[in-house]
Order: structure tokens, then sequence, then C-alpha cells
């Protein structure tokens, strides 16, 4: 299974996750969040060895100046968050960058919205709370398409991973239940390795 951990700290929590094999890491560029990643910070990206850890810009209905100055410099992937068209995903892509782009789903109705996104790399169906984690509905979880181009966001956790992959699965997007109860953004590094630990003892 794939795994995605959003809301890192490039200080604090890139080597462990990279460390850990998490797939994607994916830091956030939204200034109404606390989790937003100051243009400071992307400095230190350029540090890290990623190995075979994608890092992912997540944005909010971005502008070509942030995609040119500061994605194409320093990310793999750029995941689209926002109300982009099928129209601005395309030329987002025509620059040469892979996407991700978020489909926020409320009801079954909302599923096939990923149908018109051809051109992104990976479709995530995320839940609509942007901050806070709301559980995916088990129900629609099974009338989801499957495969590695599909990912799942809305509280995954070490509690439920097991289950989500019996659910069929195989890619997941996890942020807030991987932090500290006491301060919202703030990843708790046990929490990350006990969820990756179990992710593994789930794949054997």
């Amino acid at each position: 299974m794939k795994v995605k951990i959003c809301g890192l700290n490039p200080s604090r929590d890139v080597q462990l996750c990279i460390d850990l094999g998490v797939n994607f890491l994916g830091f956030v560029f939204y200034t109404k969040s606390p989790r937003n990643v100051s243009l400071q910070d992307i400095e230190i990206l350029k540090t890290y060895n990623r190995l075979k850890s994608k890092f992912v810009a997540v944005t909010v209905n971005p502008g070509n100046e942030f995609i040119e100055n500061i994605v194409q410099k320093h990310f793999d992937y750029i995941q689209l968050h926002g109300a982009e068209t099928k129209k601005r995903v395309e030329e987002i892509k025509s620059m040469g960058l892979k996407i991700i782009k978020a489909i926020k789903i409320r009801n079954e109705n909302d599923i096939d919205k990923y149908k018109e996104f051809e051109s992104a790399d990976i479709i995530l169906f995320d839940t609509p709370g942007m901050e806070k984690s709301i559980e995916f509905p088990k129900n629609l979880i099974s009338k989801l398409p499957k495969g590695d181009r599909f990912a799942l966001a809305g509280s995954i956790s070490q509690n439920n991973i097991e289950n989500m992959k019996k659910l069929g699965v195989t890619f997941c997007d996890l942020s807030s239940n991987l932090e500290t109860d006491a301060k919202i953004g703030y990843k708790d590094h046990q929490k990350i390795k006990k969820f990756i630990k179990k992710l593994n003892e789930i794949k054997n």
C-alpha cells in the first residue's frame, strides 16, 4: 500500500518520513492552514536525499507564478485541492508537472467527478473538511475506483488501516490523525512510526 503523509514540517518531519519509506510527503501552501509552509522553509527541502520519497506541494487554486517559481523547482508533484477546472488542470499539466487532484466526496454522486480529470496522475478522494479530519463514509469506499492512481483520505489511522486494505484501498493519505492531541499541525513522530509499523505488518 502506498502512503502519503500531508502537512509536514520541512525541518522537523521530513527525515523521519524518508527513513520510514513514506512514498509521498505533502507540504501545505495555504495561508489559512496551521500546517502552512513558509517560503523560507522551502530552502530546507533542498538538503534532503529524497531516496524513493516524492515531495508534494499541496495547493488551493495556485497561480502560474507560484507554480513556476516554487513547485517546478522544488517538488515532484503538485496537489490541487481547490476548485480547479478540467481546463486549468490540463494547463498545469502542460507545464510539465505531475498532478494529484483532490475530489471532495459528499455523496455517491460526487464519485464520478474524477472522470473529467483524465490529465491528473493521481486522484485523491477526500472528505469535504479542509482542516478538520472527517471520516470517509465506509459505504462509499467500496464504490470508489481502485488501483495505484486512486488515493483515499479521511480519518485513516493505524486503528482502521487493516480494514481499509480489506475494502480494497491501496493508497492512503494521512494528516491530522498523525498529530499530537495538544497542537494542530504538529506531527507526532511516535504515531507516524506506529502507523508505518502497522502497515508493514498487514503487508506480510
